[in-house]
């Protein structure tokens, strides 16, 4: 997939992003134990804009498009495992929501990155 064929799936998966964490927010408030769907939406609702921003800013930083899989890939990780400890009472496989914070730090550093990598703007 082409750099610029990755940016509208990137709003798209924002999107769901911001959903689910509406969603997993609901549950949490109606469920027994508010923690782990509590974390689950915490990190969809932080990550969702931020992904909103970087589709906005993709014209002008070069690591757009990594940060964005980083933190779409850490997020979506990361609280698809809280979610299925809730759920299913285990996570999805050994150290899958601390690989998906590290995939989420890496997201946030390739932002960080940006600064110093920046295109000529138009």
């Amino acid at each position: 997939m082409q750099n610029s064929q990755l940016r509208p799936v990137i709003l798209f998966v924002a999107g769901l992003m911001g959903l689910f964490g509406v969603i997993s927010a609901a549950a949490a408030s109606h469920g027994a134990d508010p923690r782990l769907l509590g974390g689950a939406s915490a990190m969809c609702l932080a990550h969702a804009p931020a992904l909103v921003a970087l589709y906005a800013a993709w014209p002008v930083i070069r690591t757009a498009a990594l940060a964005a899989l980083l933190l779409a890939a850490g997020t979506a990780l990361f609280a698809a495992d809280l979610t299925a400890r809730h759920f299913l009472g285990h996570g999805l496989f050994p150290m899958s929501a601390p690989t998906g914070g590290v995939l989420m730090m890496l997201g946030w550093l390739s932002i960080a990155a940006g600064a110093f990598f920046r295109r000529a703007e138009a």
